[in-house]
């Protein structure tokens, strides 16, 4: 337990880092899926997107669970359910982020070979899905508790969220 702390401190940097590369990708899909037709300027965000990807927030989400599964095993109590359940919270929030980690890998390969047929739009809403799930961890860790009507909040907020950035703009009528 002597190191436990600087552990944490890790999980706790390298969470921020995964996070950088969560939020900031999906907006590099925007500005791509917004600009296509500026060749130049896609190449240039086609770079960005891979390195981000690749040299930042892979290796940030590895050192994540690494370090997750480290302090676990040096405090098993983590796992006792009736003590921590909202430890059981946190893991269901990594998991859909591992996931959602992903789901950007296979984006950006669609966006680098021309054939992603996603909107700008699309990318802002599901730009949207990390911050709801760092929320929840957050709230999980700090409270040490799993509140379902947090959750439901949360969820409910950015649900509202994503429906309002992907329902169509209303036509402008000429007003005499």
């Amino acid at each position: 337990m002597e190191y436990y702390t600087w552990i944490l401190t890790f999980h706790i940097v390298a969470f921020m880092s995964w996070m950088t590369m969560l939020f900031y990708l999906p907006r590099l899909f925007v500005y791509h899926m917004e600009n296509i037709e500026k060749k130049e300027f896609v190449e240039v965000v086609k770079i960005q997107e891979y390195k981000i990807y690749k040299y930042i927030g892979m290796p940030a989400m590895w050192a994540t669970i690494a370090s997750g599964i480290t302090m676990v095993i040096l405090n098993p109590t983590l796992l006792d359910f009736s003590i921590n359940s909202w430890f059981y919270g946190k893991l269901t929030a990594l998991a859909i982020l591992v996931y959602y980690s992903f789901s950007l890998e296979k984006y950006r390969k669609q966006l680098e070979n021309n054939s992603c047929k996603k909107s700008g739009k699309f990318f802002r809403m599901y730009n949207e899905f990390p911050t709801m799930l760092a929320i929840l961890i957050v709230g999980y860790v700090i409270t040490k508790t799993f509140s379902p009507l947090f959750t439901i909040i949360i969820v409910l907020l950015f649900t509202f969220i994503s429906y309002m950035i992907m329902k169509p703009k209303k036509a402008k009528t000429d007003e005499l």
